[in-house]
C-alpha cells in the first residue's frame, strides 16, 4: 500500500491534486498487497489519511475529478 500512495504522492506534486484519480481493474487483482480485491479498497483511503490527504482532497482522487472533467466535456459538447 504504501508504493501504492508513494506514486499518488509523486503524481500530486508532479500535476496537482486536481489532476489525479484512481480506480481498479477487479477482474484479478492487482497484485497490490493490502488492495488484492474491491473488500481492502478502503485501506487505500486509510493510506492516504494517515499521510494527511483532507476530506476534500481524497474526494477528488476517488472520483471528483473524473467527475468534473465529464461534466465540462459534456457541457462542452452541448455548446
Amino acid at each position: 500500500m504504501a508504493d501504492l500512495v508513494d506514486h499518488i504522492d509523486y503524481v500530486v506534486k508532479l500535476v496537482g491534486i486536481d489532476h489525479v484519480g484512481i480506480a481498479s481493474d477487479f477482474d484479478g487483482g492487482g497484485k497490490i498487497e493490502g488492495w488484492w480485491d474491491v473488500s481492502e479498497t478502503p485501506n487505500v483511503t486509510k493510506e492516504l489519511v494517515k499521510r494527511g490527504y483532507s476530506q476534500a482532497d481524497i474526494e477528488k482522487i476517488w472520483g471528483g475529478n473524473l467527475l468534473r472533467v465529464l461534466a465540462a466535456v459534456q457541457a462542452r459538447a452541448y455548446q
